[in-house]
C-alpha cells in the first residue's frame, strides 16, 4: 500500500519495568468527577450521569521519571489550568461492559494533566460551542509512564496532589472520585466501544488553577510515583 505522504508516527509511552511501549489510541476525559471541583466550577456535585469529552492522541507530552517535562504555554490564551489527574490505560477491549468486571479492561494506571485554557472554555460554554479549543490542544496532556496493574495494583484509593513552585494547590483522594474508576470505564463504554490503547483521565480535584511561563508543576498518586513539568 502506498500513501499520498507518510502516516503520523504512531503515539506511543513506555511502560514501567519492560522495554515495551504503550500505543495510544484515544484519548477521554471524565469532567466534574470530584464534588469539590464541581463545586469550585460552580456546579451542583450531585451524582449525574458522568459527561466526557476528548483530546487527540497527538495531545500526549512524556514525561519520563526523574526529568522536566516542557508544556509550551498555548497561543491565544491568557487563563491556562492545570489539572491533576489519575489515568486508566485500557488493555482490553469491550462494549457495555459492567461495573462489576470493568477494572479487568485496565492494562495500568499513569498520571496525568488535564491542561485547560480556561478562557477559552468559559467563552465555549456561554456560546454552547465545543470545548475543543480549550481541552485538544498541542501538548495538552503532559503524561508519565504506565504502571502495570500486576506491580501496583488498582488505584483505588491515595492521595492525589499538585503543587506550584513548591505551592500546594491540589491535595485530595482517589477515594473521592464520584464515579470510580470501573463504573466510568462501564458508562464510558455504553457511548464508545473501548479499545486497547485507550487513556482515560478520571477527573481532577478541587483547586485547579492558572500558571505562566517559568512555572514548575508537580503532581503525584500514591503508588505511582511523581512528576515534573515546567511550563515554556
Amino acid at each position: 500500500m502506498s500513501y499520498v505522504f507518510a502516516p503520523a508516527q504512531a503515539v506511543a509511552v513506555p511502560v514501567v519495568g519492560s522495554s515495551e511501549q504503550f500505543p495510544v489510541r484515544r484519548i477521554y476525559c471524565v469532567g466534574r468527577n470530584y464534588e469539590a471541583h464541581a463545586r469550585e466550577m460552580g456546579h451542583d456535585p450531585d451524582r449525574e450521569p458522568p459527561f466526557f469529552f476528548s483530546k487527540p492522541a497527538d495531545a500526549v507530552l512524556y514525561v519520563a521519571p526523574g526529568e522536566t517535562g516542557e508544556f509550551p504555554y498555548p497561543s491565544l490564551s491568557k487563563n491556562v489550568h492545570f489539572e491533576m489527574e489519575l489515568v486508566a490505560a485500557i488493555g482490553k477491549g469491550g462494549k457495555n461492559i459492567p461495573a462489576e468486571s470493568a477494572l479487568d479492561h485496565v492494562y495500568g494506571y499513569a498520571l496525568g494533566l488535564d491542561m485547560t485554557r480556561r478562557d477559552l472554555q468559559a467563552e465555549a460554554k456561554k456560546l454552547g460551542r465545543p470545548w475543543d479549543t480549550a481541552k485538544g490542544f498541542d501538548h495538552s496532556a503532559p503524561l508519565g509512564p504506565i504502571h502495570p496493574v500486576p506491580a501496583v495494583g488498582h488505584v483505588e484509593k491515595g492521595a492525589i496532589w499538585l503543587s506550584v513552585n513548591g505551592e500546594e494547590k491540589q491535595n485530595s483522594d482517589v477515594s473521592q472520585l464520584i464515579w470510580s474508576v470501573g463504573e466510568t470505564i462501564a458508562y464510558l463504554s455504553t457511548l464508545f466501544e473501548l479499545q486497547p490503547g485507550d487513556l482515560i483521565f478520571t477527573g481532577t480535584p478541587e483547586g485547579v488553577g492558572a500558571v505562566a511561563p517559568g512555572d514548575l508543576m508537580k503532581g503525584g498518586v500514591d503508588g505511582l510515583g511523581e512528576f515534573s513539568v515546567r511550563v515554556v
